[in-house]
This record gives structure tokens, C-alpha cells and sequence, in this order.
């Protein structure tokens, strides 16, 4: 028989008995926090959400994902690892974080040199997937006037 266990927690209320805005938790003075996997998953969702924008119709029920590794399998015979893979059965391109994040990290000097490999592997793949050079898949995104 299990025993549930009342616990109560003290929250901050006014003296109006309503709660008090919360704080970050690394304070008003420092930045957020947020890691490398969370940014480059950011840019990932970002680049594929413009990608979309811009090919909604061949691009219609294809699906963008972040995964870690690739599997073993996909590894070529000179020992290259893919930066990303295509599944076209499946309308899939996945995008390998850490082949970037191990593989490129010593020649990023910044969040926004990763933040740009991450949006220019979205748009190689997509490329790739519809059988186009990659400089035709954005045009318009670095283009400064």
C-alpha cells in the first residue's frame, strides 16, 4: 500500500496574497542560461522553419530533426561522418549536433559562427532532398541591401 505524502511548499505571496514575479534563476545580473545543444537546436527549427516558408509546396510533409550521431552504418569507407542524412521514403532530413559541436568547435570562434553552420547544414540538406544547388534554396538570406 502506498502512502502519499503531503508536501507543503512555501511560495512567495504579497501581502495581498498574490504571488510575487519570479526571478531567472541565474539572477537579474547574468545572462540566461542556455547550452549548445539548445542553440543549435534553435537554429536548426529556425533555418527549417525559413526553408519552408520559401518551398512550402516540394517540401510539403517533409520533416526536419536534430539527432546527436549518426548510426554506425552511414559512416562512408574513408571514415567521413555525415553531417546530416536524407530519408526520402520517410520525408525526413536529419541534421547530427554533434558532429558539428566535436568535429567544427575548434575552428567556431563564436555562438553566431555555430548558429551559421547550423542554418547552412539545414540548407545543404534541403538541397540536397530536392536535387538543387544550395545557393538556390535561400537566396535572398545573406544578402545585405
Amino acid at each position: 500500500m502506498r502512502i502519499a505524502r503531503l508536501i507543503l511548499v512555501r511560495r512567495a505571496r504579497d501581502r495581498h496574497q498574490r504571488r510575487e514575479p519570479r526571478s531567472a534563476i541565474t539572477g537579474p545580473f547574468l545572462p540566461l542560461t542556455t547550452t549548445r545543444e539548445l542553440r543549435f537546436m534553435d537554429a536548426v527549427t529556425d533555418a527549417a522553419g525559413y526553408v519552408r516558408e520559401l518551398w512550402r509546396e516540394e517540401l510539403q510533409g517533409v520533416s526536419f530533426k536534430c539527432a546527436d550521431l549518426p548510426e554506425q552504418s552511414s559512416v562512408d569507407e574513408d571514415g567521413r561522418v555525415p553531417l546530416w542524412t536524407i530519408d526520402r521514403a520517410a520525408h525526413e532530413i536529419v541534421v547530427y549536433r554533434l558532429v558539428y559541436q566535436r568535429f567544427l568547435a575548434p575552428t567556431l570562434e563564436d555562438e553566431w559562427q555555430e548558429r551559421f553552420a547550423a542554418e547552412g547544414a539545414v540548407f545543404r540538406a534541403t538541397a540536397e532532398y530536392l536535387g538543387k544547388d544550395p545557393w538556390e534554396i535561400a537566396p535572398d538570406r545573406f544578402r545585405h541591401g
